[in-house]
């Protein structure tokens, strides 16, 4: 297309964060886009003349905050610049941009590929994104080579797939994108690390669930670590520290209820729950049923088997 008016319009209709130009004259003008969507994510190529653009506050939509941006040049040098970060990008450099956060772009004659990503996908915590939002990660070596070779040729070469393939190579594009992320801030042997750490805590916590103490402060200091550092190792788990430990302290006792003659606070108290009004609720929230009528059908069963029994005498 050989209009700016008529490029940023196409921009804005593509899916992708807004952008606003400083005003070209259109016979100077050349510029393309190319969009495809693989699964959860939409690449875009564009081929765009020597200039500025740039996104404000004003410029950021409600979809935008469920998404983090890539920027992967191809072609030209582009100087993109986000918050305190400035990023110089030759052939094969990538970027990761906020597309809430202002930003602004300059660049000779340029291709490039932006890879638009659901934010659940990436789980980036807000520290380590501010960390990487504009800044230049290297496209010739590492991870980030392996994200800049895959994205120059997947816009084009995404027809034909089958709604599951699209939805595995999306997944296998995004952990791709998450190692080259990781790599950039120093963590490339942090998944792995943190998965034996996690598996530690949870045998730790197992280990003490009758210490009515046990809480997310206590796991912590046992650890040598700050709760923030704690609740951060699990904030991709399905259950934070607490409700791990509150799971878990259910589970034995409804184990023990099942298969004991002692009373229900009791029980409760055996593995740290200190109040029996909230054990009781907490135990009828959780399973539907109050603990007490698990002691009842269970001494019913009782009673029933021991008189289903036959006489010695086999009468």
């Amino acid at each position: 297309m050989n209009s700016a008016d008529a490029f940023l319009e196409t921009l804005a209709t593509s899916g992708l964060p807004p952008l606003r130009g400083q005003r070209q004259a259109d016979d100077d003008f050349r510029a393309d886009i190319v969009t495809r969507d693989l699964g959860p994510l939409r690449l875009a190529e564009l081929v765009t003349p020597e200039g500025e653009c740039f996104r404000d506050a004003q410029s950021a939509r409600a979809t935008d905050s469920e998404l983090w941006q890539i920027e992967l040049v191809t072609q030209g040098r582009v100087r993109a610049q986000q918050g305190r970060s400035t990023a110089v990008l030759g052939p094969t450099d990538l970027v990761l941009i906020d597309p809430v956060r202002p930003v602004r772009f300059a660049s000779t004659a340029s291709t490039h590929v932006t890879m638009l990503i659901p934010r659940r996908s990436l789980r980036l915590g807000p520290d380590d994104a501010a960390r990487l939002a504009g800044v230049r990660i290297r496209g010739d070596r590492g991870p980030g080579a392996l994200v800049s070779s895959l994205a120059r040729n997947m816009v084009r070469s995404l027809d034909g797939f089958r709604a599951d393939e699209a939805e595995r190579s999306a997944a296998a594009v995004i952990e791709l994108i998450a190692v080259a992320l990781s790599a950039q801030l120093g963590h490339s042997r942090r998944p792995a690390a943190d998965e034996t750490l996690r598996t530690q805590i949870v045998g730790f916590i197992k280990a003490r669930l009758s210490d009515r103490d046990l809480t997310p402060a206590k796991v912590a200091a046992a650890h040598h670590m700050s709760v923030r550092r704690l609740h951060k190792l699990f904030e991709d788990q399905p259950l934070t520290v607490a409700a791990l430990i509150r799971q878990q302290r259910l589970e034995r006792c409804h184990a023990d209820l099942a298969g004991t003659h002692r009373t229900v606070a009791a029980v409760a108290a055996s593995w740290g729950f200190t109040d029996p009004a909230h054990f009781s609720r907490l135990f009828k929230s959780t399973y539907g049923y109050n603990a007490a009528a698990l002691i009842s059908s269970n001494r019913a069963q009782m009673i029933n088997a021991s008189t289903a029994r036959p006489a010695e005498d086999g009468g």
